[in-house]
């Protein structure tokens, strides 16, 4: 019994209950008047009595004749003479035939459904996929879906066709493909299991993959290729520097041979480059000692000075 038929019913039974006071006091007053009155009475009472009882008739064939919908809901009718009828009812109340017709109402709202799938990836790998759908039925099918699903069109179609997408879609990748690839696997299967459930007149908002499991075998196998991975590309490192290190060391050799060529050469061509590396290192030296708080007593020899060198006492008395 609906809402609208238990007020009905409600104020029906307040008429009634009117009806049979109205009754008592007629018969009541008759008998007052005298013993001839009774029969007269009776009849009142006799009325009374049929009227509540097509009252009660008529509150009972009310309850039964009027259906309510509520909020995301839609209604069919089915008939006894001409089966479904084709008729959506949106909500809000409607009327109906007691025993020759039957209301049928659909909840048209998206639900959530998690469905669990076990298959195989290219590569032979078992992996267990959740696929998360929200799906709701197609309003101006749902003659058509009470026809040939039944109300529990969702159990009787959705794990099939998710089960068959899921195992159509997963063996076309390998199992780490559906990992660096994942976005790629959701798109194939959202956009064939919506093709699939708009056959069975089913409509799907919303198709994600939420949980994606190898088996343990498999997951210590990629475990243990990483780690390898990692110590490769670690020794592969260390050879890299190990010639960098090489090739640094060739060059800085080549380059010392080479600056002692060229400083080789310098002293044999011009006696003046010698003098001159002394007077630099003399005055390295004397910034050091400057820099000092101690006092240090240096001849001119300490300081590279040699100013008894040969070319200098040559040159000297050449002067002269």
């Amino acid at each position: 019994m609906n809402r609208s038929g238990g007020e009905a019913f409600a104020k029906l039974a307040q008429q009634l209950n009117r009806a049979r006071l109205q009754a008592s006091g007629g018969g009541r007053g008759g008998s007052s008047g005298g013993g001839g009155q009774f029969p007269g009475g009776g009849k009142g009472l006799f009325a009374g009595g049929g009227a509540i009882g097509l009252l009660v008739a008529g509150g009972i064939a009310l309850n039964y004749s009027i259906f309510n919908v509520d909020g995301g809901h839609r209604a069919i009718k089915y008939s006894r003479i001409q089966g479904i009828r084709p008729d959506i009812y949106p909500e809000g109340t409607h009327l109906v035939l007691p025993w020759l017709e039957t209301p049928i109402i659909y909840d048209v709202r998206a639900k959530p459904r998690n469905i669990a799938s076990l298959t195989g990836t290219k590569d032979l790998q078992m992996v267990n996929i959740t696929c998360r759908v929200l799906s709701r039925p197609s309003q101006t099918d749902l003659p058509t879906i009470y026809r040939e699903l039944g109300t529990d069109y969702d159990e009787r179609v959705l794990p099939s066709i998710v089960n068959e997408v899921l195992k159509s879609v997963v063996a076309q990748f390998n199992a780490s493909q559906l990992i660096t690839q994942r976005e790629m696997v959701s798109r194939l299967v959202r956009e064939n299991l919506t093709r699939r459930a708009r056959r069975f007149n089913l409509i799907l908002d919303d198709v994600s993959i939420t949980h994606v499991a190898f088996s343990p075998e498999f997951t210590h196998a990629v475990e243990a290729k990483q780690v390898a991975q990692q110590i490769a590309q670690r020794a592969a490192f260390l050879v890299d520097q190990a010639i960098q290190e090489k090739q640094s060391i060739i060059v800085r050799a080549q380059g010392e041979a080479r600056s002692a060529e060229l400083i080789g050469e310098a002293v044999r061509t011009n006696k003046g480059f010698l003098q001159l590396r002394r007077l630099e290192a003399a005055r390295e030296i004397a910034g050091t000692l400057a820099q000092s708080g101690n006092k240090v007593m240096l001849d001119a020899k300490s300081l590279l000075l040699n100013v008894a060198d040969e070319d200098v006492i040559n040159s000297s008395s050449q002067k002269k």
